[in-house]
């Protein structure tokens, strides 16, 4: 029933085709295969990148194992009417507050909590708050007072509500995109 079901990136609801259903394996083994046809033109630069790589991953791990808890409660204990209650189409001012809310306190990169959105958005969250969610995390609550030192506490008294505001803009265009496409 998994693949016949609306998931954003199935158009209406068709079958996913093979190579859609095993996306993540071809990409791995493009980006490996490059990887070793990088190694025969430039091992040095082959090398560095991997380093590289590898030292953003070290530094993602804590994130990475902060979003797969969170996906592992999520798939244990939020089922698809929670999610409609809190953060579907019924959830007006409420939905925008915790999306707001969670972006604001949210840390780390931001393509760590992709695979954790998408989960939201498959059980049913509206897109206008993943939007919001992904703006509101401009707000960095422990570089507030390295801003306030650069930039002057009437700076950050101004900016906060704007980026705040800004978010809920983005949130409502995106959720009106999505109701012209429909």
């Amino acid at each position: 029933m998994r693949d016949t079901e609306n998931k954003g990136g199935d158009k209406g609801g068709e079958k996913k085709r093979k190579w859609d259903k095993h996306y993540d394996f071809y990409f791995l083994v493009a980006v490996i295969f490059l990887y070793f046809l990088l190694f025969f033109f430039d091992s040095e630069g082959a090398y560095n990148a991997l380093k590289v790589s590898g030292n953003i991953f070290i530094q993602i791990i804590p994130v990475l194992l902060l979003v797969i808890l969170f996906m592992a409660l999520i798939n244990y204990s939020l089922h698809p009417k929670a999610v409609a209650k809190y953060a579907g189409k019924g959830s007006g001012i409420k939905g925008w507050f915790l999306a707001i809310s969670a972006g604001i306190i949210s840390h780390g990169p931001i393509y760590v909590w992709y695979p954790l959105l998408k989960e939201l958005r498959d059980r049913g969250m509206r897109s206008g708050l993943i939007a919001a969610f992904l703006y509101s995390r401009a707000i960095k609550i422990p570089l507030l007072p390295l801003l306030v030192y650069y930039f002057g506490a009437l700076f950050v008294v101004v900016l906060l509500p704007y980026i705040v505001i800004a978010s809920l803009i983005e949130g409502e265009i995106i959720e009106i995109i999505e109701r012209r496409k429909r």
